[in-house]
């Protein structure tokens, strides 16, 4: 019904605005009356804590599985040396972005992300910062 506290009161006020209650079995439960708000309140105290748990889970599992080497994200569209073909095209200024796009069959952003990515590549060679290796275009 909903996920968080302020989420299920906001939807206990709707019903509560329609005339609307909630039947559980034989147990009818009105959001106008204090118990009615009560039980609206603790089944939307759960539901907000499942919904923590399940976020919390997912990225604990997410976390051991980059530690272990098994959440690699997507494989890179080009190789190392296909972006640095793209970069010196580029620089050489014969290419628009959307030709280099379609001689390496990748969309318009994967062109521009290799160029940025090339040129931080280009500026540490030249001293401006740590060694970094291209790695995988999105």
């Amino acid at each position: 019904m909903a996920r968080s506290v302020p989420d299920a009161r906001a939807i206990a006020a709707e019903l509560e605005e329609r005339g609307v209650s909630l039947a559980l079995g034989r147990q009818i439960h009105d959001p106008g009356d204090p118990m009615g708000k009560m039980f609206f309140n603790i089944l939307a105290t759960f539901a907000e804590f499942e919904a923590d748990l399940i976020g919390m889970r997912t990225r604990e599992g997410m976390k051991i599985a980059k530690a272990k080497g098994k959440l690699k994200g997507k494989p890179p569209k080009l190789t190392v040396r296909q972006q640095r073909h793209l970069y010196d095209l580029h620089q050489a200024g014969e290419h628009s972005i959307r030709e280099l796009g379609e001689l390496f069959s990748v969309s318009r952003p994967t062109v521009y992300r290799t160029i940025a990515r090339m040129e931080r590549v280009q500026h540490v060679q030249e001293g401006g910062g740590t060694s970094q290796q291209p790695h995988k275009i999105g």
